[in-house]
């Protein structure tokens, strides 16, 4: 796994015009990145048939909103955020945006390369998965380009995703199903973390808005200490436990046969396997 390094104007450089096929939470998130950071908005068209006030209003920077692909022609770029449910009913829409030469980016879930292509068409396909923290500039995206793909075309892909936090790149799409699994679906595991949290909290007798509101800060602090410290988490974790003390004790609980390591695994490979049927 190798991450590439973008620079500031990575974007400003990027020439021709791109499409993005759906602009819901990812999607938007993707064009605020991609606006915020330089790029022209008068080379974006987004295709969305329910756009919030918000991508509406983006017309009047000069972003086109659900153009014709008679009028807007074909892409340089085709960034895809459909839902993968959607992707077959309304993909071959797409079609006429992706002329021969037109890099495709997917950021749908279970869609392998093979299928976008075929779907799509184009000149080349970069598989991606981010995920939500992408909404603050603080997301994780893993890609992987299909073979064929060329060293411009990639970092065109890479400066587009990167625009919404940190990006990975593997050369095996069959490791994306696990991607999916730990960094596409965890912000979903953190969350329930603090709700979790909270009501063990209460059941301990504090009152519920003080439970909800020390389990947001200490998972909100402690990930932004893990992102600002250089030592391993487990290594963070041991600096909050002492021998015999409280911590030590529920760390029995959570570290037991039955506590969170297990149910993690359970639980990644059961999205690992989901994201697997999606694919068929």
């Amino acid at each position: 796994m190798v991450t590439l390094l973008g620079t500031n104007n990575a974007l400003q450089n990027i020439t021709g015009p791109i499409v993005l096929a759906g602009a819901g939470k990812m999607g938007g998130a993707m064009l605020t990145g991609w606006l915020a950071r330089g790029l022209d908005p008068k080379e974006v068209a987004v295709i969305e048939p329910h756009p919030s006030a918000e991508i509406s209003a983006l017309v009047t920077k000069g972003v086109r909103l659900n153009p014709s692909a008679k009028v807007a022609g074909s892409a340089a770029t085709l960034v895809v955020a459909l839902k993968p449910q959607m992707f077959r009913e309304a993909g071959p829409a797409l079609k006429p945006f992706a002329g021969p030469a037109t890099l495709v980016v997917s950021i749908m879930a279970g869609t392998t390369i093979a299928s976008i292509a075929e779907v799509c068409g184009g000149g080349g396909v970069v598989r991606a998965m981010p995920n939500t923290p992408a909404a603050i500039g603080r997301g994780i995206t893993v890609a992987v380009a299909a073979k064929g793909v060329n060293a411009a075309q990639r970092a065109v892909a890479d400066a587009l995703l990167r625009a919404t936090g940190s990006v990975e790149w593997v050369d095996d799409e069959s490791l994306m199903d696990a991607v999916t699994a730990v960094s596409g679906s965890g912000p979903a595991y953190v969350f329930l973390l603090a709700e979790e949290l909270a009501r063990a909290g209460v059941e301990a007798g504090l009152p519920q808005e003080l439970a909800a509101k020390l389990a947001r800060e200490t998972v909100a602090g402690s990930g932004e200490l893990l992102h600002r410290s250089e030592l391993p988490s487990a290594t963070l974790r041991q600096n909050v436990t002492s021998p015999g003390g409280t911590t030590a004790a529920a760390l029995q609980v959570l570290m037991g046969p039955d506590g969170m390591q297990s149910l993690l695994t359970r639980a990644v490979a059961a999205a690992t396997r989901r994201s697997r049927e999606l694919a068929k």
